[in-house]
């Protein structure tokens, strides 16, 4: 109880504690202790003089720019289970049947051939087949029909496209989502998932299509409400999923859907929160709970703008120089309960809460400043696999998570187009361009992740627009010298089913990269921006260790839905798991 309001008196500070100057004496610190007692936070508050009292007020109102403040909406909770039973028995408001093409293939007699489909239409006196024929349902990817027949111990009978076959998490991911929009559509309140053909798949398949058809009905059903003056609740409260085998790894494998899913919800919000809510204050804040709250594997330490003064790093915090809200760098460790360490990771988020585009301003079509709260998606990424990892406990492996959070603002204390900076590592940088920022905050985020002793890296950040150029808006670009590293992260991207691109690491185009009067610049040419940006990166990792970045602009977003998607999670989870013992 001492723990939660010392955590949550400290968390207000942070929040609220905001200084344009950055004065030299450290206005608030903290850091987690070890003890048997638990989590702790040890803070110490400078005295505030007269001014310093009126400055502070000045920062309150800042910290509540609009009135705004996001609602406290409890998330959905849906209770998964798995269950051999009758099709035809299952009893509950909706019975969701997934099928490819080939499932609904018919006789001559105008009936289904697959055993499923003849059973439940033959109990429905052939209305099912009937009904699919008038709807026009061939099973395609993305339709969907949803009966309400009797017959049947279920209200209602959905058959759910999942188009010529189905074997990918992405598919299945795609059946829970669907099912999900069926069941708001019908208010339902439980549901059973079954698929027509499951015949063919092995027993680790059928765990793997389990947990995607699971994960993609959490993330279906979710909206994110908390700025919304009025809201619907989900009625969904449980789900069955049938045919695909019962027992303890099946039940693993439910669990863990709902953890990953549940850190995928978080790193949402956090993209989702506007930048008048989410301050690189509030970041941090967010960081620290997630440490409280996984006391047993995770601590916390925050770095304040005078201790990364200590640390030399000036490329970050020439970044952070314009805004009256403070820079704050956030270090999160995972230590297994129990176990000896056979690996030691690091994952590094840029964190720009907001990025202006400093003097060289963003302006113009295109610009997309308008959704520049969306910058620290990388960030949000690497926390949310924090998260996902708190609840998990991987033995056997110890991960950092680092993001230098700030934001890229005008003022006049900013950084200038031609100033030169100089990181953690000693490499002096000349700042042709201001809008180039994130990468000047991954520098000394990188040298800092080295000095843990860690063997691998993985970088992400929303870095550039040439990435969505090449790319698109749902395949992230990768970029590594190491083709092991590259080939771990890919069999993970397999599982998680999120969409990668190994792009070329050209060295060549380092000599766009040289500066006249010092060791480098921070942009290059418009050609091979995202490649530049890359090798820009890796002049701040240390040769023996593994590293990959991986450039996320496009698929953080969906432009289409206006809302984030929490891209990166499931793929950092399970590259940490095959790291683990």
């Amino acid at each position: 109880m001492v723990a939660t309001i010392v955590a949550s008196l400290a968390s207000s500070l942070l929040a609220s504690s905001v200084s344009h100057s950055y004065p030299s004496t450290s206005s608030l610190f903290f850091t987690k202790l070890r003890s048997s007692s638990g989590l702790r936070f040890s803070f110490a508050v400078a005295p505030l003089c007269s001014r310093r009292a009126k400055f502070m007020e000045h920062t309150l109102a800042r910290a509540t720019l609009g009135l705004t403040q996001p609602a406290n909406i409890e998330h959905p909770k849906i209770s998964f289970a798995a269950k051999e039973i009758d099709v035809a028995e299952w009893k509950g408001d909706i019975l969701a049947v997934g099928v490819t093409e080939k499932d609904m293939t018919k006789d001559e007699n105008s009936k289904f051939q697959n055993s499923i489909l003849k059973k439940l239409d033959g109990l429905l006196g052939g209305l099912l087949a009937e009904a699919s024929s008038e709807e026009d349902f061939t099973g395609k990817a993305g339709q969907s029909t949803v009966l309400r027949l009797p017959g049947l111990g279920s209200k209602r009978v959905g058959l759910i496209g999942l188009g010529q076959s189905a074997s990918s998490p992405v598919a299945f991911r795609g059946l829970g989502e669907a099912v999900a929009a069926t069941a708001k559509t019908a208010q339902a309140s439980s549901v059973a998932v079954v698929l027509a053909s499951s015949e063919s798949l092995s027993n680790e398949s059928k765990l793997n299509t389990a947990s995607a058809i699971a994960s993609g009905t959490v993330l279906g059903i979710y909206e994110d409400n908390r700025y919304k003056s009025e809201s619907k609740k989900p009625q969904l409260k449980s789900v069955d999923i049938l045919g695909l085998g019962t027992g303890l790894e099946l039940e693993k494998k439910l669990k863990y859907a709902e953890d990953v899913s549940s850190a995928i919800i978080f790193g949402r919000e956090l993209v989702n929160s506007p930048a008048n809510v989410l301050t690189p204050a509030a970041l941090a804040a967010e960081a620290s709970k997630i440490a409280l709250l996984y006391s047993d594997v995770l601590s916390a330490n925050i770095l304040t703008a005078e201790q990364c003064k200590q640390l030399k790093m000036g490329s970050y915090l020439g970044v952070a120089a314009a805004s009256a809200n403070p820079p704050h760098f956030i270090h999160l460790c995972y230590k297994p309960p129990s176990g000896p360490i056979k690996a030691k990771l690091a994952l590094v988020g840029k964190g720009l809460t907001f990025d202006s585009g400093g003097y060289n301003i963003k302006t113009g079509p295109g610009c997309s400043v308008e959704i520049m709260k969306t910058d620290m998606g990388g960030s949000a990424a690497v926390l949310g696999a924090a998260k996902a990892l708190g609840q998990i406990k991987p033995t056997g492996v110890e991960v950092h998570f680092i993001v230098a959070s700030c934001e890229n603002m005008i003022s006049g204390t900013g950084m200038r187009p031609g100033d030169i900076v100089t990181a953690s590592n000693g490499k002096t940088i000349e700042v042709n361009n201001t809008d180039a920022e994130g990468r000047l905050t991954l520098a000394d985020a990188l040298v800092y992740a080295c000095n843990q002793g860690v063997e691998k890296i993985v970088d992400l950040a929303t870095l550039t627009g040439a990435c969505i150029v090449a790319l698109g808006p749902s395949i992230a670009g990768v970029f590594t010298p190491s083709d092991d590293l590259a080939k771990e992260v890919f069999e993970a991207s397999e599982v998680s089913g999120e969409k990668f691109w190994r792009m070329p690491m050209e060295e060549s185009y380092w000599e766009l990269m040289k500066s006249g009067v010092a060791d480098m610049v921070n942009t290059g040419s418009r050609q091979g921006g995202a490649i530049t940006a890359a090798l820009f990166l890796k002049q701040f990792v240390d040769e023996k260790v593994q590293w990959m970045h991986i450039d996320l602009a496009g698929p953080v977003w969906n432009e289409k839905k206006r809302v984030a998607t929490g891209f990166g999670i499931s793929t950092l989870v399970e590259w940490v798991l095959k790291n683990s013992s």
